[in-house]
């Protein structure tokens, strides 16, 4: 009877991994804003925390890692790669805009066709915390472009 027992449990434990890594039958899409602060965060105009200089890695950690993978390759048919994008390394306000108001419809990356949805991070997270986050998928995977500033963000529409 033991055996089964542990058969069962492997089999029942074994489906709800399955169903919580998106492996289950239905589709749903949940997105979840999260905004992260710095040990000694500095005051914005706007009232909200500014990250520290280097804390793009934590902003982008924390919000946009689960759509476009930790290191930036995107999810095929889904969510664009910012390894290697042009968009993400060209014309820092095209980036900023996008990063700022969201993103939807087809679009196409290096060929390639996606077809998800870009939040619209500006009403959630600091121009400071956007900075950051830009700048650091302009200089990370290969990427070579310019940082940003946060006058750059909040100048932006």
């Amino acid at each position: 009877m033991k055996p089964v027992f542990s058969v069962v449990l492997a089999g029942c434990a074994l489906g709800l991994l399955v169903t919580a890594c998106g492996g289950g039958s239905s589709s749903s899409t949940t997105t979840t804003t999260t905004t992260t602060a710095s040990a000694a965060p500095a005051a914005t105009a706007g009232g909200m925390s500014a990250a520290a200089p280097g804390d793009g890695a934590k902003v982008y950690d924390t919000n946009c890692s689960s759509c476009h993978g930790a290191t930036g390759q995107g999810q095929p048919g889904a969510f664009p790669p910012l390894a290697g994008n042009p968009v993400v390394t060209g014309d820092a306000g095209k980036v900023i805009h996008i990063v700022k108001a969201g993103l939807t419809g087809s679009i196409s990356v290096n060929g390639h066709a996606y077809n998800g949805t870009m939040p619209a991070w500006g009403t959630s997270l600091s121009n400071g915390d956007i900075a950051a986050a830009v700048t650091f998928i302009r200089s990370s995977w290969g990427n070579k472009a310019s940082a940003v500033t946060e006058a750059q963000v909040a100048a932006a529409k």
